[in-house]
């Protein structure tokens, strides 16, 4: 069967565009803990000032909410803001915090990798301007902590986000990947068809298989990390961002 040209181009972010947990180097040099620990500290820290609490209860609760989003997002395809995990380890906890509070705690935990950000996979900064030229861009991504509005503020501190066309972020549209609906939300914010779409990521599940469930095309990235190329079901790899464009115009 004939395929038809491709006319946009839809990314993945972490471990794609950013390089996932680069900024924990940077948080060390800096004194500050590990992101998972200094979720913690936050939480402790603003329970105890009404009354003391073990970190040992903190952890057993976080742990427990952690595994639960972990099962909603790999089988049920959603991604649990933050405050809504938030007031789940509350529950687990038998604690309340008052509302103001609460969306103090959560913008802290989601603005954590605005403060000490990530740095980009190499080359991505370069490809994706040069892309932008001849297709229409679109990001789909799944915000674990970080959420679609702080993830627009990297990619503008980056220069970056005028490069797109749009955005599919899993806790603003409802769905995460590799769930049909949001490629096809891509396709409707790129104005194309499905079968128009590539889509780049370093997931065999929610990036290849997910895109190519939809009708799409798929180039799995290993630039940042390589979870199994050998492997891929994806129409190419891409192992440099500097090779991506050649890609995409050999497809």
């Amino acid at each position: 069967m004939l395929k038809l040209p491709i006319r946009a181009v839809s990314f993945d972010l972490w471990d794609t565009v950013f390089a996932d947990d680069s900024d924990e180097p940077k948080r060390k040099k800096l004194g500050l803990p590990a992101k998972k620990i200094e979720r913690r500290d936050l939480v402790q820290r603003c329970l105890k000032s009404a009354a003391v609490i073990r970190r040992e209860a903190i952890d057993a609760a976080c742990d427990k909410i952690d595994a639960a989003f972990k099962k909603a997002w790999q089988e049920d395809h959603v991604t649990w803001p933050v405050i809504k995990r938030l007031q789940m380890i509350l529950t687990e906890l038998k604690r309340k915090l008052p509302q103001k509070k609460l969306l103090e705690l959560a913008k802290l935990h989601e603005e954590m990798e605005l403060r000490v950000p990530p740095d980009l996979v190499p080359g991505a900064t370069e490809a994706i301007k040069k892309l932008k030229k001849r297709y229409r861009l679109v990001v789909v991504s799944d915000a674990i902590v970080t959420p679609g509005r702080a993830l627009r503020k990297l990619l503008k501190n980056y220069g970056l986000y005028n490069c797109f066309n749009g955005f599919v972020f899993s806790d603003e549209f409802g769905r995460s990947k590799p769930a049909v609906e949001v490629f096809r939300q891509a396709a409707k914010t790129a104005g194309c068809r499905l079968e128009e779409i590539v889509h780049i990521g370093d997931r065999e599940e929610n990036d290849v298989a997910g895109a190519k469930a939809a009708g799409c095309r798929a180039i799995l990235m290993t630039a940042a990390v390589n979870r199994g190329s050998s492997r891929t079901k994806a129409d190419a790899i891409c192992r440099d961002w500097r090779e991506l464009p050649s890609i995409i115009e050999s497809l």
